[in-house]
């Protein structure tokens, strides 16, 4: 019987804490409770052998990672402008309900290229096993990203990456094999965090 020799790929997806002043927009840090997000999933991810943890170059992002990080001693870090927060596909309007599309026209034509290009490069960088052996990673990133590399895993229609929707600090696993598909191992796992920090900026009814 033949034998294979399996490498994968551990992928620790995290949305950014909460943003302090998100309604006004702009590239600002993290509200107090977003602080308080990040530490509780460091306590959570602490003793998990990661080989890098990685960033978005958002301040919202850089700020999460160096709380989550003081649990993970020796862990290198890495910002990375791929992870970033930018549309990851340029969805034809004609494929979505009316609110969707209204939602995508507020971006310009320089952000509907350049973020499809910036998530291949995402895509092409960690959605797959590595060369050989066992690797887990660590990605504090944003919505988009964390949408679109889930409907990857599950080889859903590309529109599909509208619509998910992930808790800030929630976390999301997907493994990655040289033998089978991508395996989702969690989404939007909260576990780590009390009620009252869940589902911040979400709708209300999003609260579990």
């Amino acid at each position: 019987m033949a034998r294979y020799v399996v490498a994968s790929r551990l992928l620790y997806l995290v949305r950014r804490g909460e943003q302090d002043g998100a309604e006004a927009g702009g590239d600002t840090g993290l509200s107090e409770r977003g602080r308080r997000q990040a530490t509780l999933l460091g306590g959570r991810l602490r003793g998990t052998s990661f080989a890098a943890v990685l960033h978005s170059p958002a301040r919202r992002a850089v700020e999460t990672a160096e709380l989550v990080t003081a649990a993970l001693p020796g862990v290198a870090v890495h910002r990375m402008e791929s992870v970033g927060d930018h549309l990851p596909h340029d969805t034809d309007p004609a494929d979505l309900p009316p609110a969707y599309a209204d939602f995508l026209a507020d971006f310009t034509q320089q952000e509907r290229a350049d973020g499809p290009r910036l998530t291949a490069e995402a895509v092409a960088r960690f959605a797959t096993a590595p060369a050989e052996g066992d690797v887990r990673e660590l990605v504090i990133t944003h919505n988009f990203l964390i949408g679109w590399l889930v409907r990857h895993a599950l080889d859903a229609p590309e529109r599909r990456w509208l619509g998910l929707n992930h808790h800030n600090c929630g976390l999301t696993v997907i493994r990655y094999s040289s033998t089978r598909p991508p395996s989702l191992i969690a989404v939007n796992d909260v576990a780590h965090l009390p009620s009252e920090l869940r589902a911040t900026g979400l709708p209300p009814d999003y609260l579990i």
